[in-house]
């Protein structure tokens, strides 16, 4: 009897083939041989490094951070170039079915997101959270005051605590408008905003140290915000 798999089991099969897909050649699927890829299918992205001394956060460990980074992070840009290299692959396939270069699609958004907002977290962690600036102000004016915006920032991460997601203050470049987003994956960002303070809320970013107290780590958090960063992303929207 023929075992039926899923979608999500064949893309899987696909991806975990790695380089042995990248390296077939060209002829086994009767195309001319290519010198280079394309700039979008070089799967060629490189992990950042720490912007902060991991050693020196208050309230987040060192192997926290270490492992997040490690696992977390540099995997998504590991898993972001093979899909990217077998997209490269697939276009040369005449039968390949839809569905599977769709699935391969998602992996691309989702991968990119994962890559992307992970950078952002790092980057405005390893500041003393004491907000200033223009970044200050232009909380005070959007929401009221600092207390009342970062009241309503931890009350969207905690939202997303024992599950996954993002908790992200952001400009809409289309409405005009900051705001606090809620994104339950990588994918879910607010359409047309740039990120300007991103929080990590999936479980592998505090469970290390809190377990399931998650909102002890937003807490953490906060207290680590990197707000010259904020500042110069606003300068950035500007």
């Amino acid at each position: 009897m023929i075992e039926k798999i899923s979608r999500r089991e064949a893309l899987g099969g696909i991806i975990g083939a790695g380089a042995a897909i990248v390296s077939l050649s060209d002829s086994a699927f009767g195309t001319e041989p290519q010198t280079a890829a394309a700039a979008a299918f070089r799967g060629q992205h490189q992990p950042k490094p720490l912007p902060f001394d991991a050693t020196k956060l208050k309230g987040i460990s060192e192997k926290l951070i270490r492992s997040h980074w490690e696992n977390n992070y540099s995997g998504s840009v590991k898993a972001l170039n093979a899909v990217e290299q077998h997209l490269s692959e697939m276009l040369k396939m005449k039968d390949m079915p839809a569905y599977l270069y769709g699935d391969l699609k998602r992996e691309e958004l989702m991968r990119t997101g994962s890559v992307v907002l992970h950078e952002q977290y790092f980057a405005n962690l390893g500041g003393n959270g004491k907000a200033d600036g223009k970044a200050l102000k232009m909380i005070e004016q959007n929401f009221g005051s600092y207390e009342n915006w970062e009241a309503e920032f931890k009350r969207t991460g905690n939202a997303l605590s024992g599950g996954s997601g993002w908790a992200i203050l952001a400009y809409n470049n289309h409405t005009k408008e900051f705001h606090n987003y809620w994104a339950g994956d990588h994918t879910q960002n607010a359409p047309f905003s740039t990120p300007l303070l991103v929080l990590d809320m999936y479980e592998h970013s505090y469970q290390m140290d809190y377990g399931a107290a998650a909102a002890k780590y937003v807490d953490a958090f906060m207290q680590n915000v990197n707000w010259d960063e904020v500042n110069r992303r606003i300068e950035e929207v500007k």
